[in-house]
Order: structure tokens, then C-alpha cells, then sequence
């Protein structure tokens, strides 16, 4: 509902559109942070991204060169919707239409900040949310062994109510299936459990109600060791699952098989945070408590001991990464409160050996990060860009790409600790949003991969949805009465 919307939104030359074009908030050119008024710091790290991947993100959310002439021999960078329509119509760029790029320039103007509405609000800390590849699912998985499936294309409506199985501590990650005909779901355990959420039944506790097949990562001749799965996904053709441990290892499981088909020993501590590198599924990205980024290739014979890869940077763990989906390009949060872009082509066959530069006592689970330290750069970085201004403490705060239909991957976007969702340009290392309205620590956000929408979960039970303004709703107000859990970490 809300891509054929959207689509036809921007496909038709009419008022509405045109309106949005006076909104202060999204003038051309604007450079000031989104979202709290009270704020005017602008967080970055960096100049303007002088790499490949900033060219290559330039052209897919540029617009046609004819588009953005107004004058002989002057251009404007930034058009507006109302002269992008009418370039259109008038067939500036003698194609009749818009190509992706046009698009995404038109939708950059419009960032998911206005809000927020609240979609659940529960009484435990949330962990994971996240939309379905097509945006017509929304998973939310939470604390005290509820994983809530919405419906996002009518009205937010309650899809499945997953109670989980086997619960150790927290439900630690989530993925659905390419198709949305099933979820699976981690916990402190090396068992992950499979729901079909494609059955009629709303209600789905644990082999009461219905079946959650359990998927076991422990070798037979372990003798049921014990660890705990921090993240885990399904391929993009759904046929295998890849997850990294609290035992050091990247796994992968073949779900046609029903059987563990890899085990890689991949670092000297805990692993994070993993994914497939593309469509493929042949390259696999994983990060760790050992400040490392690694790249697996499942057809080198190597694989299975020595990753063709390592990346450099980071000065403390690493608690989740995301893919450009391209093979080439992906994104690390870390404990050193930064956001690292990547390009593999940098990797080193091994771990450079770098002189000692931590000279203080840190945990991130219940300590502030050392002033002494914000300034602190690895001596042998490998990455290509740094994003500084949120907040990583207390759990493994996720970060990732926005959408490619509608913003070309123009956007980092990231929880915080300190309650707040931020996104920044990747090219210019600006942060140009902060949305503000939770009340504990966002652990995970999800932006629609075709509708100005996001959608942030936090430790204050909340589930909250921030749009562009003019999307029709009315909006479900924040009930800031009710009581809420104090949290001390």
C-alpha cells in the first residue's frame, strides 16, 4: 500500500507535492540537524567524502544534468520538486519520465523526522525491530520473550504474537524469510527457532499453539557446549541462515539440508555482528569484540580457517555491521562511539600490528566512554570514513544504509544511547536528523525500504514511527502519562 502510494505520489505532477516545497525544515541547501529543536550542534567527523563511493552515491541520487540547468552554463545542485515536475513534463531530459536517481533526488527532501506515533508500547526493554525486504512486515522483538509481527500495510494491525521459546536472557536478533512466510529468532542459546508467520493463527506460543522448529548450531561432538547467538540472517534466497557467537565463530545453516554446513573460528572474541556481503551469498562480513572487521569468501578453500580479509580501524568492539549490498562497501558500529564506512579493496591478508594506544580501564556496560579517548585514531586505520555524535554504550546499538529507492543509500542512520536516533549524510559526514522522544537507550530503528517512514524500538518499551509529514494519518499521540520502568545500567 504504501509503495504503490508513494509512487504514484511522486508519479503525478499535482498540488500536493508542490505544497511540501514551502516547509522550512527542507529548504535546498539546508544543513542544520532535524529533529530537536533545542539541538544545534552539528556532529561530524569528516570534510566531504572524497572516494568512489561518494561519486557513486552522488549518481544514484543526482538529477539528470538537464534537469539542473535553469540558465545557459548554470546549474543548480539542488532542484526543487516543483522544477523537477515541470522538467518532466516539459521532457528536459528527453526520456518522459524519471529515472531512479531523479526519484531518489525528489525523496531525499523528505526524511522520515516528523513525530513520532507510537505503535506498541509494552512494559520490557525492546531489542530489535525491523521491516520486512518489501516494507509490508514489521517485526519488534522484545525483553521479556515477545516477538510482535505488524502488519504494515493495514493500519499497524497485530499480524503474529510470538512468544519465544527457550529464552535465554533476551531475544537477541531476529530475520524474516525473503517470502515472509517465516521468522527465525537467536537468544543466548546455539539453538535458533523457526516460526511460520504465515499461518492463520495470531497467536504463536512456543510448541503450544504452534511449532518453532529449533535449529541446532552446536556440532554433535560437542557434547552440548553452550553459547549464545548475537546475530543471525537469512540469505537472499532464504535457503541459509548466517549468525555469529558468543564461542568467536561465524556459522552457516542450511535450511533445505536442516543441518549445519559451516563453522568458521573467525575471531579471538565475541562476534557480534555478521552478514551476507551480497545477492550472492558467496561473501561474509563479521565483527567482533576484538575491534576486527573480517571478510569470508565461502569459495576460497581458505574459508573455513583464514579470511581473505581484515579491516582495521576501530579502537573498540564492534557491535553490528551493514551491508551496501554491492560486495564491496559496508558500515560498523563500534564501541569507540563510531561509525566506519569500508571498502574491502583496503583489506589486509592479516591484522597490521599497531602500537599500544589504550592506556585507561573501560567497559561499556556500565561505564561512560573516556572523555581522553573521543579523540583517539587507530595509527593504522583502514576505513574510509568516520561518523561521530551518537552514543554506544550498554548493548549493541545497530547502524545502517537508508533505503536505496528512495534515498540512493544517501544516509547512515543509527540507535543511541542516549535515547536518540541520528542519521548522517554519508557523503558530507553531516548529521542532518536527530529524532528525539525516547526515554532509554535505541537499540535498533528500521527505514522503510520505499516510504518516508522509520521506526525506532528502545529499552523504554516504546515503538515508535516517525514519517514525513502529509502521509493522510492521524497520528497515534505519545501516552507519556503511563508509567515507566527506570533503568540503571
Amino acid at each position: 500500500m504504501y509503495f504503490r502510494a508513494w509512487t504514484a505520489l511522486i508519479g503525478d505532477m499535482g498540488y500536493a507535492l508542490s505544497r511540501l516545497e514551502i516547509d522550512p525544515d527542507y529548504s535546498d541547501g539546508e544543513s542544520s540537524p532535524i529533529g530537536d529543536d533545542n539541538d544545534s550542534q552539528q556532529s561530524s567527523s569528516q570534510n566531504e567524502l572524497d572516494h568512489e563511493v561518494a561519486q557513486l552515491t552522488k549518481l544514484r541520487s543526482a538529477p539528470h544534468d538537464r534537469l539542473k540547468r535553469v540558465l545557459p552554463r548554470r546549474e543548480e545542485v539542488s532542484i526543487s520538486p516543483v522544477k523537477m515536475l515541470a522538467g518532466r513534463e516539459g521532457n528536459y531530459s528527453g526520456r518522459s519520465r524519471f529515472s531512479s536517481a531523479d526519484r531518489c533526488h525528489i525523496l531525499n527532501k523528505y526524511l522520515p523526522v516528523k513525530g513520532p506515533s507510537i505503535v506498541d508500547q509494552l512494559t520490557t526493554r525492546a531489542y530489535v525491530s525491523q521491516f520486512s525486504k518489501d516494507g509490508s512486515l514489521f517485526v519488534a522483538a522484545f525483553q521479556g520473550s515477545h516477538i510482535k509481527v505488524y502488519n504494515a500495510e493495514t493500519g499497524w494491525k497485530l499480524h503474529k504474537n510470538i512468544v519465544a521459546e527457550s529464552l535465554r536472557w533476551t531475544v537477541t536478533d531476529t530475520s524474516i524469510s525473503p517470502d515472509n512466510r517465516f521468522l527465525i529468532y537467536a537468544t543466548m542459546s546455539p539453538i535458533v527457532n523457526i516460526v511460520n508467520i504465515g499461518s492463520a493463527a495470531t497467536e504463536s506460543h512456543a510448541n503450544v499453539t504452534e511449532i518453532h522448529e529449533g535449529l541446532e548450531f552446536s556440532a554433535d561432538d560437542e557434547g552440548g557446549y553452550s553459547f549464545g547467538i548475537f546475530s543471525v540472517k537469512f540469505s537472499s534466497d532464504g535457503r541459509e541462515l548466517v549468525a555469529g557467537s558468543s564461542d568467536d565463530s561465524v556459522y552457516v545453516y542450511d535450511i533445505e539440508a536442516n543441518k549445519l554446513s559451516l563453522r568458521i573460528q573467525a575471531h579471538t572474541s565475541d562476534v557480534n555482528s555478521v552478514c551476507f556481503a551480497d545477492e550472492s551469498s558467496n561473501l561474509i562480513y563479521s565483527g567482533s569484540d576484538d575491534n576486527l572487521c573480517k571478510v569470508w569468501d565461502r569459495r576460497s578453500s581458505r574459508s573455513k580457517g583464514k579470511p581473505v580479509g581484515i579491516l582495521t580501524g576501530h579502537l573498540e568492539g564492534i557491535t553490528f555491521l551493514d551491508t551496501r549490498n554491492d560486495g564491496r562497501y559496508f558500515i560498523s558500529n563500534g564501541k569507540d562511539q563510531t561509525i566506519k564506512l569500508w571498502d574491502i579493496r583496503k583489506m589486509s591478508s592479516n591484522a597490521p600490528r599497531a602500537p599500544g594506544f589504550r592506556n585507561y580501564e573501560w567497559d561499556y556496560r556500565w561505564m561512560d566512554y573516556p572523555q581522553r579517548a573521543r579523540d583517539l585514531k587507530h595509527p593504522l586505520d583502514q576505513s574510509v570514513a568516520t561518523y561521530k555524535g551518537h552514543s554506544v554504550l550498554r548493548t549493541l546499538i545497530r547502524c545502517y544504509f537508508s533505503p536505496e529507492y528512495s534515498t540512493g543509500q544517501r544516509y547512515i542512520y543509527t540507535g543511541s544511547h542516549d535515547s536518540c536516533v541520528y542519521v548522517y549524510d554519508l557523503v558530507t559526514g553531516a548529521r542532518v536528523a536527530r529524532l528525539v522522544h525516547h526515554k532509554s537507550t535505541v537499540r535498533d530503528c528500521s527505514w522503510h525500504p520505499y516510504y518516508p517512514m522509520l521506526v525506532s524500538s528502545s529499552f523504554d518499551g516504546d515503538i515508535a514511527k516517525w514519517e514525513f509529514p502529509g502521509n493522510g494519518e492521524n497520528p497515534t499521540p505519545a501516552n507519556n502519562s503511563r508509567p515507566r520502568r527506570r533503568y540503571f545500567d
